[in-house]
């Protein structure tokens, strides 16, 4: 999971007179500033626009324009990265994150999002390391916490990744992927009944949850409740289609491989 630094408007009136676009090394006077922080504020909020609306190329160009325009402000560049990221231009990101941390050292933001293009390299212990800065920085960090259990888990380590997301949710009760990355570790490691409660009472809260629907098509199908899991997989798949493609669920979701076994023998009808 990556983190998006919204607060732009804020972060580039603070950058703008210690960079070079800001008064003492451009000699403008303070009009021409505002003019460029405003016009700033403009773009990234259509960037944050387009990322929500799904148009990651989009978000690039305009985080792009504001790299140009802004080239010292962290913040421009760890969100590009982002933009990146959720296009899987991981290099790409991985030299916009390094950038931000090399701007801004202290700051948390830029190595949470360096550690998820890791992950998705399968460089699983420098992400780990990028998460353990993280939480230097910031020891109640729930995301930092649910990351570096992401990567414990592609490393296959269970125990340690159940702890991390436990502690992720001790932290934010309400972090719904955190609590649904634990009901999905409780599966693989055999605890079926925790899974299952958890993964019910997840749904019950956000019933537009469409993993945790998804995961409860599987392990009901496994359990031989088929009516139940079929009404699960249409609230699933009309939400997200992408759970439709095993390979999207082992390589991109990643799911452990229990789940992913349970989930191949639902859609294969096995």
């Amino acid at each position: 999971m990556i983190r998006c630094i919204l607060s732009v408007l804020i972060i580039l009136v603070l950058w703008a007179g210690v960079t070079p676009i800001g008064l003492a090394q451009t000699q403008e006077n303070p009009t021409i500033i505002e003019e460029k922080v405003q016009q700033g504020e403009a773009i990234a909020q259509k960037a944050i626009e387009a990322t929500e609306n799904g148009d990651f190329g989009q978000a690039e160009a305009y985080w792009t324009e504001l790299v140009e325009a802004f080239p010292s402000n962290p913040a421009v560049w760890s969100n590009r990265g982002n933009a990146r990221v959720s296009q899987n231009k991981l290099e790409a990101a991985i030299a916009d994150f390094n950038e931000a941390i090399k701007l801004a050292p202290d700051a948390p933001d830029p190595y949470l999002n360096r550690g998820t293009a890791l992950e998705g390299q399968g460089n699983y212990e420098a992400a780990i390391a990028d998460y353990n800065r993280v939480l230097e920085l910031n020891p109640n960090d729930a995301m930092a916490y649910n990351n570096r259990g992401n990567a414990e888990s592609g490393q296959g380590d269970w125990d340690k990744a159940l702890t991390d997301y436990q502690k992720a949710v001790e932290i934010a009760p309400n972090f719904a992927f955190a609590r649904a990355n634990a009901a999905l570790v409780y599966y693989q490691i055999g605890n079926q009944g925790e899974a299952i409660t958890e993964m019910r009472n997840l749904v019950r809260k956000y019933p537009m949850f469409p993993d945790m629907r998804a995961a409860l098509t599987a392990v009901l199908w496994n359990m031989g409740q088929q009516g139940e899991a079929e009404s699960h997989w249409v609230a699933a798949v009309g939400m997200d289609n992408r759970y439709q493609d095993l390979n999207w669920v082992k390589n991109i979701r990643r799911w452990p491989p229990q789940m992913v076994a349970a989930l191949d023998k639902f859609l294969n009808l096995k």
